[in-house]
């Protein structure tokens, strides 16, 4: 078996292992909040502390991957956000437990920049797509076990804290055997053969894909160059639109189900993990179409297209879920809703690889930074607008116009033009 395929199923695990650590909170929210006596709004900003803490450190994480390389970054990162998740269940306090979360967020901001880069030294051209595809699915399967999981493992193991501890304990594992198992390209891999390395080496650069000859190495794009480029700014706007949508089934589409159709928490954690497992297929779906286009020589196709199909489904489950009133039609509209958003992360992740070559880390993390504020948003929006209106609608209103909008930037998106021919030509 190739060597490079060891790399996707570590990212998968390492998906797997940031979406349950971020999910659990989600799934433990009453306990939670009855133990420490946080009201909704409190822990609103427990959970939007994360996604602010995500959301700034993505360039910096991804600058290091790209200075330092994958294998120190990725065992840095994931020892840090596993020691936060563990220390979750220590604190007691609101600000204790918002500098936490701001913290925990801080270390899983490099936790995808970083297979990122990884990904632009290890894969084909050909290969992306699914492979952005296997990794986020594995996200999306961690979130939805950790649904039903922690509500079993709270039971199991004697209430959250301990749960947390778990988690915590799980991520040091793994962080040290990808420190032992993982190098930073296929040439310094102690078990790539040299077949798999020539071939790997002479199909990763999206220029030779296209017959022309590979640019000389290239100084690191700044974030300030970055803001400069059209293709750059509408990958951001429309990364916001996605999160916004979401990081809605991952916070507060749990107590929203509970709360709402008066459920129990076994019921709602079963009801909640559906609308993931949908992200999960399409996510494979979006992936495969990605490669395929891609390999039809339809380069621009392959990223526009599945981009432009999801936003438009993940428009229609949010504005469906407006007039949902019973838990299994509510859950069938948000399953449209995850199917379609899902379906927008491989062109995303696709698109940065190839828009940013050497510095793919930085612009991948650039995009989940500000895409990353709309989970931020999201957090806050939803209590505090029922609180103002005394409605859910608004909500569902707002995502839902975000994706129309997303929509038209992808027809405008050039995944052929990288970035730092696009912005260094322009005086």
């Amino acid at each position: 078996m190739p060597i490079r395929f060891f790399l996707i199923l570590g990212a998968f695990f390492v998906s797997v292992l940031m979406w349950v650590d971020r999910a659990c909170i989600s799934a433990a929210k009453s306990d939670i909040a009855t133990d420490l006596g946080f009201d909704d709004r409190q822990m609103g900003w427990v959970m939007a502390a994360f996604s602010l803490g995500y959301a700034l450190f993505q360039v910096p994480s991804g600058k290091l991957a790209d200075r330092y390389g994958p294998r120190v970054v990725m065992t840095v990162v994931c020892l840090m956000w596993s020691l936060f998740t563990a220390l979750t269940g220590v604190v007691r306090g609101w600000t204790a437990m918002i500098g936490l979360r701001f913290l925990f967020g801080m270390g899983e901001a490099g936790g995808y920049p970083t297979l990122a880069r990884a990904f632009t030294q290890w894969l084909p051209m050909n290969e992306r797509g699914i492979t952005n595809s296997i990794s986020f699915s594995g996200g999306r399967l961690g979130a939805a076990l950790a649904m039903p999981g922690v509500v079993w493992l709270m039971s199991a193991l004697g209430g959250w804290e301990q749960t947390f501890y778990f988690f915590g304990a799980v991520g040091i594992a793994f962080a040290a055997t990808w420190f032992f198992l993982f190098r930073d390209s296929p040439e310094t891999h102690f078990a790539v053969t040299e077949r798999e390395r020539d071939y790997i080496v002479n199909s990763r650069d999206p220029a030779k894909k296209q017959g022309e000859t590979a640019t000389a190495e290239q100084a690191p794009i700044r974030f300030a160059e970055m803001l400069r480029s059209p293709n750059m700014l509408m990958l951001m706007f429309q990364y916001v639109a996605h999160n916004f949508t979401f990081f809605f089934t991952v916070t507060w589409f749990f107590p929203y189900l509970k709360e709402t159709f008066s459920l129990t928490k076994d019921q709602t954690a079963l009801y909640a993990a559906v609308p993931l497992l949908c992200g999960v297929v399409g996510n494979w779906i979006a992936g495969f179409t990605v490669d395929r286009l891609y390999s039809r020589g339809r380069w621009q196709a392959s990223r526009r297209i599945p981009a432009a199909i999801g936003f438009v489904l993940s428009a229609i489950g949010m504005s469906a879920c407006i007039n949902m009133n019973t838990p299994v039609t509510a859950v069938a509209a948000m399953s449209v809703a995850i199917f379609g958003a899902d379906m927008i992360l491989s062109p995303s992740w696709s698109t940065c690889m190839d828009i940013g070559g050497k510095s793919a880390g930085a612009v991948s993390g650039a995009m989940n930074m500000v895409g990353n504020l709309g989970a931020f948003c999201t957090s806050l929006a939803f209590p505090y607008l029922y609180r103002w209106t005394g409605t859910h609608e608004p909500f569902f209103y707002i995502a839902s116009g975000l994706n129309v909008v997303a929509i038209f930037m992808w027809f405008r998106i050039r995944p052929d033009v990288e970035m730092a021919d696009e912005v260094r030509t322009v005086n």
